[in-house]
C-alpha cells in the first residue's frame, strides 16, 4: 500500500525511529516489513521527503538497479544532515556519493589496497596493534572504558597506518568526524567540522604529492599521474571518507560485538569450544547490528517499481539494511544471534557496486579484537549495570558512547 493516511504509517512517518532495546532494531521495522514495506517518511534532522524501504529483496534491488543514483546533489536526495544546499552543490561528492564512470574510474584505483590477500598480509600488523592497546589497558588496571581503551584506537591506528595519517592527530579528527556523523548537528558546526577536516587532509594529500611515502594516499598519487582519474579535491575527498569510514563503523562494531559477548556468555563459550567459529560469530554480529542503518541513501533516475509500489524518477530512497538482515523471508529465526546460521549475504556492507570497499578489513579487526581481547582477560565483565550504557541514537552510524568494563 502506498497511503501514509493509516495509523501505521502515521506512527512511523519520521525517521529515524526510536528502539525499545539499544541492541535490537526498531520494532517499527517488523511493521513495516508486514504491512507496508515501501513506504513514505520524512527525515527527521532535515525534513526531506523519501521512501523507505524495508524488506530483504527490495533493498537489494534498489542497491543494484541502474536507474537508482547515489548523487547526493540531486534534490530529491534523502539528506541526513542539515547541509545548506549552497555547501552541498559545491563539495566534491565522495566515493560513496558518485554515479558510474567517475565512481567505476576512481574504485578501480583503490580495489588492489583492500583485496583479501593485501589484507591477509595485515594480520600481523593488526595483532600487534590489538596486543599493544591490551598491554595498556592491563598495566592500567581495570576498570577501563572499552570505547576510549580499545574500540576506537584499534581502527583507528589502523586506518592512519593504511593512509599515512599522523596517529598524533586522531583526536582532531576523531571529534571532527564524531560531528559529522551526528544526525543533530547544528548547520554551522557541521560545515564547520567538514571544512576543518578538509583543510587538515588538503595539507596531507599536498605533502605527498610532493614527497610520496609507503601508503595507500601515495600509492593512489602515483598511479593517478600515469593513469588520471582524479584530481587533487577529489584525493582529499577520498581521504575524508577512508579516514571517517575506517574508524567510525569498525569501531561502533567493536563495541558492540564486545557487549554481545558479554551479555551472552553461551556465544563466549561457542567460539571458545570451538575458534574456528570466529569468523561466522564475526559475520553474525555484522548482520545483526547493522550499524550504518540507512548509509545508502538513493535517488530514482526513472520512475521504477519496488514492492509493487511506483516510485517516481527524482524521489529519495532510503534502503534500510538493518531492517533487510531482520527479514524472516530471508533469514531464519532473525532476531536471534545464531553462530551457526547457514543463511549468508546480508547487506551491512551494502551491495551492487558502491559495496563497502573495506569489508575485508573490518572483518580482519573484527576477528583480531574479538579473539585476542577474551583470550587476554578471560574474566572480563561489564563494570555497571546494562541499563546505564549509553548508545549513540543521534549518530549516523550506530554505537556506544562507552563501554565500562573491569576483570
Amino acid at each position: 500500500m502506498t497511503s501514509t493516511d493509516d495509523s501505521t504509517a502515521t506512527a512511523i512517518a519520521s525517521f529515524p525511529f526510536p528502539r525499545r532495546c539499544p541492541m535490537s532494531p526498531p520494532d517499527a521495522y517488523a511493521e513495516l516489513r508486514e504491512q507496508e514495506p515501501v513506504s513514505r517518511a520524512t527525515i527527521a534532522a532535515t525534513g526531506r521527503p523519501t521512501w523507505l524501504v524495508t524488506r530483504y529483496e527490495d533493498v537489494r534491488k534498489i542497491l543494484g538497479d541502474p536507474d537508482v543514483s547515489a548523487n547526493l546533489k540531486l534534490p530529491g536526495y534523502p539528506l541526513q544532515v542539515p547541509v545548506p544546499d549552497e555547501v552541498l552543490q559545491s563539495v566534491r561528492p565522495m566515493l560513496l556519493s558518485m554515479d558510474p564512470p567517475e565512481h567505476t574510474a576512481q574504485r578501480r584505483m583503490l580495489i588492489p589496497e583492500f583485496t583479501a590477500h593485501k589484507v591477509r598480509t595485515m594480520r600481523p600488523h593488526v595483532q600487534q596493534i590489538v596486543d599493544a592497546r591490551i598491554d595498556a589497558m592491563l598495566d592500567s588496571g581495570g576498570p577501563v572504558d572499552l570505547v576510549t581503551a580499545l574500540a576506537l584506537p584499534v581502527p583507528s591506528l589502523v586506518i592512519c597506518e593504511l593512509l599515512g595519517v599522523p596517529y598524533a592527530d586522531h583526536g582532531s579528527f576523531e571529534s571532527w568526524s564524531g560531528k559529522i556523523m551526528t544526525r543533530g548537528m547544528s548547520q554551522e558546526d557541521y560545515v564547520a567540522a567538514v571544512t576543518d577536516l578538509d583543510n587538515y587532509l588538503d595539507g596531507l594529500v599536498t605533502s605527498k604529492e610532493t614527497a610520496p611515502g609507503d601508503d595507500l594516499l601515495s600509492r593512489f598519487i602515483e598511479k593517478n599521474r600515469e593513469n588520471p582519474v582524479a584530481d587533487h579535491v577529489d584525493i582529499v575527498t577520498m581521504a575524508r571518507l577512508m579516514l571517517i569510514g575506517g574508524h567510525e563503523t569498525t569501531s561502533n562494531m567493536i563495541s558492540l560485538g564486545v557487549l554481545a559477548f558479554l551479555r551472552d556468555p553461551e556465544l563466549l563459550d561457542a567460539v571458545r569450544a570451538d575458534p574456528a567459529l570466529m569468523p561466522a560469530a564475526v559475520e553474525e554480529f555484522l548482520r545483526y547490528f547493522a550499524i550504518s542503518d540507512a548509509g545508502t541513501p538513493r535517488v530514482a533516475l526513472a520512475d521504477i517499481e519496488v514492492g509493487g509500489v511506483t516510485i517516481a524518477a527524482g524521489d529519495g530512497i532510503l534502503p534500510l539494511n538493518n531492517s533487510a538482515n531482520h527479514d524472516p523471508a530471508a533469514f531464519t529465526d532473525p532476531d536471534r544471534i545464531d553462530f551457526h546460521r547457514t543463511e549468508r549475504g546480508h547487506l551491512t556492507f551494502g551491495f551492487g557496486i558502491h559495496q563497502c570497499i573495506g569489508a575485508n578489513l573490518a572483518r580482519l579487526e573484527l576477528d583480531v579484537v574479538y579473539r585476542t581481547l577474551f583470550d587476554r582477560i578471560p574474566n572480563l565483565r561489564l563494570a555497571v549495570p546494562f541499563e546505564e550504557l549509553s548508545f549513540k541514537h543521534d549518530a549516523m552510524v550506530y554505537g556506544m558512547h562507552g563501554l565500562p568494563a573491569t576483570w
